[in-house]
């Protein structure tokens, strides 16, 4: 073999090994793509799973603030009418303390 012939085989060893470690990392690289993928879609799952947890915390939260909207408004009504008898009370009183003073 001449000395050109020598090298021609050396470069397609060379080439061959740069094609084979070429070949290694791309496969890497596409298993690593495929991981990424996989990471991705159950990151999304946990995602619409978090987001579910939270609109049903939310909505029982609403419900929660409309069953206390309903007990502040019964509250309400019971001062309501609780002043009113107290009214109603001192106007008796007053009427009675009228109507003695006027009698005696």
């Amino acid at each position: 073999m001449t000395e050109q012939e020598k090298q021609i085989v050396e470069v397609e060893k060379r080439v061959d090994t740069l094609e084979a470690v070429f070949k290694s990392f791309m496969q890497e690289m596409r298993d690593r793509d495929k991981q990424r993928a996989e990471d991705i879609r159950e990151l999304r799952q946990d995602m619409k799973s978090l987001q579910k947890d939270f609109y049903t915390k939310m909505d029982n939260m609403d419900k929660k603030i409309d069953g206390l909207g309903k007990h502040v408004q019964n509250l309400t009504v019971a001062a309501i009418v609780g002043i009113g008898a107290a009214v109603a009370g001192i106007g008796a009183i007053a009427v009675t303390v009228v109507y003695s003073v006027l009698t005696r």
